[in-house]
């Protein structure tokens, strides 16, 4: 790429192309939005993950057509991502491309179907009580499956019923 010996060769490429690729994904997240490594959607986490292998190719190319090809790969994903965030804001959109949020736990009572059908199990609930100093299910308003796959916790009664309006088995 730079027609220098092997070793310089690895050293400036490694170093300069990182450097461009950081800058190109930095510019696209400035000009997309914050959203756009966020994982709030499984499409958002996949197109998060992708990022990042495409920014591991554009390090580690040994041509300028490889380089190039991965930076409008960034382009591209980070494109059809906001595309995608625009077009869920409508409904059947959004029901065919995701999933909803699932109820395990309602009011310290374990709901064994849903945790069946989510495949969790009591001691993933009881996990994630713990990561959040909660002595026991019986401390607990609910506990939601959210699409990324994070299980939330609502505690404290003081839950609004509309904090459950899109989770299943509400």
């Amino acid at each position: 790429m730079f027609g220098l010996d092997p070793i310089p060769e690895a050293v400036v490429r490694g170093a300069l192309l990182s450097l461009i690729g950081l800058v190109w994904i930095v510019t696209l997240v400035r000009i997309a939005g914050l959203r756009t490594l966020s994982k709030m959607t499984a499409i958002d986490f996949v197109a998060t993950l992708a990022t990042g292998s495409l920014l591991a190719t554009m390090v580690s190319s040994s041509s300028w057509p490889g380089f190039v090809q991965a930076l409008i790969g960034v382009a591209m994903l980070t494109g059809w991502q906001y595309c995608y965030a625009k077009a869920r804001r409508n409904d059947a959109v959004r029901n065919f491309s995701e999933n909803r949020p699932m109820l395990l736990l309602r009011n310290g009572k374990y709901l064994e179907d849903a945790m069946a059908e989510a495949r969790v199990t009591r001691a993933d609930i009881l996990s994630k009580l713990r990561e959040h100093n909660i002595a026991g299910p019986d401390r607990v308003d609910a506990v939601i499956l959210e699409v990324t796959g994070d299980i939330s916790i609502l505690s404290g009664g003081h839950s609004s019923p509309a904090v459950l309006d899109d989770v299943r088995r509400a």
